[in-house]
């Protein structure tokens, strides 16, 4: 039997600990300890709706061990929301704003890759974005209105193509 971590990082701008088994997940980690708002979808790395940023990039959660993410920094879709990151507001807006969001099923990941494409400087560029959130699958909207949503953001923030 393997002796359970601690696994030490920033939540959201909060100082969290955790004590947890070396094989569990972040996913697993974030939705029993705290309940956070981590969607669990596939658990497998396909759909990419547990997305969070771990020190700015956006990773998968269900295929992230917690132990790898100690001392980092982590954002969820809650950190966006209740935030004070402008970008990340203006990405949630311009997704309600574009029809972005349907099932809703795909939208915390696809707004994780949209925030970290953004503060990467993104720009307004259709196929640029689209690969972007290629990591993420999408149900029912077939990404254009998404893809719409992203271009919005980056042509708001002068990243205009020329």
């Amino acid at each position: 039997m393997s002796k359970d971590i601690q696994v030490s990082f920033t939540l959201n701008g909060k100082p969290v600990t955790y004590t947890v088994a070396p094989h569990t997940s972040l996913l697993r980690m974030l939705r029993n300890n705290y309940n956070y708002d981590v969607k669990c979808g596939c658990e497998e790395g396909d759909c990419g709706t547990c997305t969070v940023l771990v020190n700015g990039e956006s990773m998968k959660s269900c295929i992230t061990l917690a132990a790898q993410v100690e001392g980092a920094n982590i954002v969820t879709t809650k950190g966006l929301t209740y935030g004070t990151d402008e970008i990340g507001h203006m990405i949630q807006r311009a997704f309600v704003e574009c029809g972005s969001i349907q099932c809703g099923f795909c939208t915390p990941g696809m707004v994780m890759a949209a925030k970290e494409y953004i503060d990467d400087g993104g720009i307004a560029d259709r196929k640029a974005i689209r690969k972007a959130i290629s990591g993420n699958l999408c149900r029912c909207t077939g990404y254009v209105k998404i893809v719409d949503a992203i271009y919005r953001v980056a042509k708001d923030l002068g990243r205009e193509v020329r």
